[in-house]
């Protein structure tokens, strides 16, 4: 006969052991799901993030000025389409959407899939330099 005392370590055990599978199954439901993100967002550095930004993106974009694009600094959890003193485009200008993760990655992706008709033509197709990119804009919030 078992005690009160081994009976309780034993639901325990068994709970723990239930919640890790839940927890299990929920990280691996994640990374099959969106597997660009496994890698790029656990990895990505903001200051190959910096390197990259300085490097694909102010052409257009700065960080505190508008210029070609609106500038960036901020962008991370602002409203699309809402610098002011900046003319968007209609699409981006009647937008309802926040600058996030994924939303971030979606645009950066391809921008003309994600909100058709805005006048931004360029993508960065690497997923890990997206993520870097995002992960620098990040640190730059306000938020």
């Amino acid at each position: 006969m078992r005690n009160g005392a081994e009976i309780v370590t034993e639901q325990r055990s068994i709970t723990a052991l239930v919640v890790s599978l839940i927890g299990g199954t929920l990280l691996l439901a994640c990374l099959v799901t969106f597997p660009h993100l496994s890698h790029a967002y656990t990895d990505a550095d903001a200051v190959q993030g910096k390197q990259l930004f300085e490097k694909r993106c102010t052409g257009c974009h700065s960080l505190d000025q508008n210029k070609e694009g609106p500038r960036l600094r901020g962008v991370y959890g602002r409203s699309v389409g809402k610098v002011s003193g900046f003319d968007y485009s209609v699409a981006l200008r009647s937008s309802q959407l926040i600058w996030d993760d994924a939303s971030l990655e979606r645009w950066l992706s391809n921008p003309d899939s994600f909100i058709a008709d805005n006048d931004m033509a360029f993508h960065v197709s690497k997923p890990d330099e997206r993520a870097a990119i995002i992960r620098y804009l990040k640190t730059l919030s306000v938020n």
